[in-house]
């Protein structure tokens, strides 16, 4: 189950980006959300000279999946 709909259409840096960004909106505090905000900055900063497909679907996929674990832990925890 992907954190938010729409995870199946994420094929640019740039959608997941946003993607991930609502994602941590749906977070239970504020304070947690802005740490997983500054990750996905920090993340993106590092991977932005990333030139390769399919290393970038590699990176997409994983992104994914790592947001549908936080959500899930979050989840289970309220």
């Amino acid at each position: 189950m992907a954190p938010l709909p729409g995870a199946e259409l994420v094929q640019r840096p740039l959608q997941l980006y946003r993607y991930l960004l609502r994602c941590c909106q749906q977070l239970p505090t504020k304070g947690i959300q802005e740490h997983y905000k500054h990750a996905i900055r920090q993340s993106f900063r590092v991977h932005s000279d990333e030139d390769s497909p399919e290393r970038i679907q590699q990176i997409i996929k994983r992104a994914i999946e790592d947001a549908d674990w936080i959500m899930n832990k979050y989840k289970k925890q309220n």
